[in-house]
């Protein structure tokens, strides 16, 4: 690496979201670029770069920069550019040569210690020297503050975002506690606070950092397992074991910071639970809401149902069963009902009656968790449903929903499909939304999965006996003819499936261990499948999806995506790339999200919008090598420019997790059965993994551990209070009714 000092000319390019910057200095009085992520600079200013010179194909010679140090001007020239630049309010070329003029080397001095002596100057008056000083000490401070992030290897992008929270008292802050980043600063983490505080020379045995960790442990309990709450000596056991602390001392920050309410103690006769307070305030609110539209709602049945789906019957020639048709009088005669039940049971047919049913006393609206849901709704019932974060109108300048209570939606009946995936804090939203005497139908399959954020919501409501219920159980959709359904009804129940029958949509292909199953699930993507299926090469990703019960692992979602992306999309001058930590991202790659950004934004047809969100799957459109960018064409037809800082949160979708195929419906699902750990490899994973898929589900690898799934029905649960809440609300309810 070499070093080079130089005096900033100008700067070419700045991309404010991440610091890339191109800037013209002069070097050996010539003029040279330098590119690279770097703090705002000022003309006039001398600067230690250290990097490599390379030469780029357009644009010649340049000096890639990997760090900065900032030194101030030493020139009369240089300290007068740096002045009259515009950097300082009430300075601009003119007085700037005026006050070097006056004070010469010492200028910055003066200006630092003395700027009343700018009142020496001809026709400077108070107020303008005041605010030239102030202008001055600001940015003197703020740049104090980037070159202090910057020594503790914070990004140039990074750095202003925190400059721009904290302003003057950004050095103070982190020096006193750098832990504050987590709670203030969106993007920053307890590890990377943590690693800050070790550079800053915080003592690893400070109550910030216990009280950090404390906070930072139910954030990843939430993110990572679905808990909306621990148990207090779960918290406790954890946070001493991460940081090595004496669980005592833990206990006592934990009290410490419950009495500011940055957590929230909930005793109950299961002990006290500790809550992060946004998911306390949700539970609250989703039992109370819930609670609220049974009795409300329900005083609106609507008159003569059984006659309605007679008509119904006769004019779809159907005939439906009786659960069925307590399943569609029930949404009649209650404010808020549950529909639950797996593959081919009629959920559809049953939405369909109950559309006609509502849509002759009112409006009705249709939404699901992710656009593939919502579109697969859409065709199902010939009525438009959307996203509930469209639906919901997620954006603006406050990145918040404008649909809640204040602007409730405007429908008398909602109907929500794959409840299984809706968290807690979105059912809040949704629930928010909702204008009282709102008829609310949540349909889901109860049996898959757990949503992805924190929170058991469907499993919650059924479990608390409060809202009315119908789960569904006779298969109707396509019957003896779908192995899939038959199947996953199997599987379901505790039984192995049927292997390779004549006729059918369920395929077994038996290998002994993990290296050959994942070299014959690549196989059958490039070749097997797309000859079966009479797909073109360009349209297998589109056709065909590998999901994987784990992450790690030859047949783990990581492997997989490296295997598969070499096959499918390997690597050509024609196709720029971008390396990000272990990946590297490639024009033309499948690609999906993997957290909420409510801040990033998106087109789509001329329309502009944010939100990009955990699960939604696109294809790289663009990749700008130079900015370490990339443009994501999303299913849905959204495209978002991805920023260097953006691509944490971006992850190869050849293989998903089953976790996170929730929601989604393929055409064909292929999936290793090769052995991992049990709490894996469990019964509704597999269940939800055969559920994916429309046409045809391949299993590749061995019978023995396809067996140790069906047989494995332990469930990891969450912690949620949820239920409990339900029941006390409901019992409110009751009681005020009497």
């Amino acid at each position: 690496m070499e070093t080079i000092e130089c005096t900033v000319e100008g700067t070419v390019f700045r991309n404010e979201d991440n610091g890339y910057t191109v800037l013209s200095v002069r070097l050996n009085n010539r003029t040279r670029m330098v590119v690279g992520n770097l703090p705002a600079l000022s003309p006039g200013e001398k600067v230690l770069l250290s990097g490599e010179w390379t030469e780029h194909a357009k644009y010649g010679r340049q000096f890639k920069c990997a760090s900065c140090e900032i030194r101030k001007p030493d020139s009369l020239q240089g300290i007068e550019r740096y002045l009259g630049s515009g950097l300082i309010r009430g300075i601009g070329p003119k007085t700037a040569k005026l006050i070097v003029a006056a004070f010469g080397k010492n200028t910055l001095e003066i200006l630092s210690e003395h700027p009343e002596r700018l009142q020496e100057l001809p026709g400077m008056g108070k107020k303008r020297w005041a605010q030239i000083a102030e202008s001055f000490h600001a940015q003197a401070l703020e740049r104090e503050a980037m070159i202090f992030l910057q020594g503790l290897g914070i990004s140039p992008g990074m750095g202003a975002k925190i400059v721009r929270t904290y302003g003057e008292r950004t050095v103070e802050t982190i020096r006193k506690n750098p832990y504050r980043l987590c709670l203030d600063i969106e993007g920053i983490g307890f590890l990377t606070a943590d690693r800050i505080a070790m550079s800053a020379g915080i003592a690893a045995d400070s109550p910030f950092r216990v009280q950090a960790a404390l906070m930072y442990v139910l954030q990843t309990a939430a993110s990572a397992s679905g808990h909306v709450f621990l148990p207090r000596q779960e918290l406790i056991r954890q946070t001493a074991s991460m940081l090595s602390a004496d669980p005592a001392f833990c206990g006592d920050q934990l009290d410490q910071i419950a009495l500011e309410r940055l957590l929230i103690r909930r005793r109950t006769d299961e002990g006290e639970q500790i809550y992060l307070p946004a998911f306390n305030r949700a539970e609250q609110e989703v039992a109370a809401r819930l609670c609220e539209m049974i009795a409300a709602a329900g005083k609106r049945r609507i008159p003569h149902a059984a006659a309605k789906i007679d008509r119904f019957e006769r004019e779809h020639a159907i005939t439906f069963s009786e659960r069925q048709r307590q399943a569609i009088a029930s949404a009649a005669e209650f404010g808020v009902l549950v529909i639950t039940g797996g593959p081919g049971t009629g959920k559809t047919t049953i939405i369909n009656c109950i559309i006609e049913l509502m849509k002759e006393f009112g409006t009705v609206t249709l939404c699901a968790p992710t656009g593939r849901a919502a579109k697969r709704m859409t065709e199902a019932t010939g009525l438009e449903s959307s996203t509930i974060h469209r639906m919901l109108e997620y954006g603006g300048e406050n990145a918040s929903f404008s649909r809640n209570q204040d602007n409730p939606l405007e429908t008398d009946c909602l109907i929500v499909d794959e409840m299984s995936m809706v968290d807690l804090l979105l059912m809040r939203s949704l629930l928010n939304a909702l204008q009282p005497g709102t008829r609310l139908i949540l349909v889901g399959d109860s049996d898959q999965l757990p949503s992805v954020g924190a929170g058991n919501v469907l499993g919650d409501i059924l479990q608390s006996g409060v809202v009315p219920a119908v789960r569904l159980t006779d298969i109707f959709r396509q019957g003896e003819h779908s192995s899939i359904v038959v199947n996953a009804h199997r599987i379901n129940r505790g039984e192995m499936p049927l292997l390779n029958e004549k006729a059918s949509d369920f395929f077994f292909v038996r290998r002994d261990n993990m290296s050959d199953t994942a070299q014959t699930v690549v196989s059958l993507i490039t070749e097997r499948l797309p000859k079966y299926l009479q797909v073109r090469p360009e349209d297998r990703v589109r056709s065909i999806q590998v999901l994987s019960p784990m992450r790690k692992g030859a047949c783990g979602v990581e492997t997989l995506n490296e295997l598969l992306q070499t096959a499918l999309n390997p690597p050509s001058p024609r196709k720029p790339s971008i390396e990000h930590g272990d990946l590297c991202f490639r024009l033309g790659d499948k690609v999906m999200q993997i957290r909420n950004n409510y801040e990033m934004e998106w087109t789509q047809g001329g329309e502009d919008g944010s939100g990009v969100f955990n699960g939604d799957v696109g294809f790289i459109a663009a990749v700008d090598k130079e900015e370490r960018t990339l443009t994501v064409a999303f299913e849905d037809g959204r495209e978002a420019v991805y920023l260097s800082d953006d691509l944490e949160d971006l992850d190869l979708a050849y293989c998903l997790s089953v976790h996170k195929s929730q929601g989604s419906e393929f055409r064909v699902v292929v999936l290793p059965v090769v052995g991992g750990p049990p709490m894996l490899l469990t019964r509704n994973l597999f269940y939800t993994a055969m559920t994916r898929a429309k046409e045809l589900v391949v299993l590749v690898g061995s019978e023995n551990c396809i067996r140790q799934m069906v047989e494995n029905n332990s469930i990891v649960r969450r912690y949620t209070g949820l239920p409990e809440r339900l029941r006390q609300s409901g019992s409110a309810l009751l009681r005020t009714d009497e």
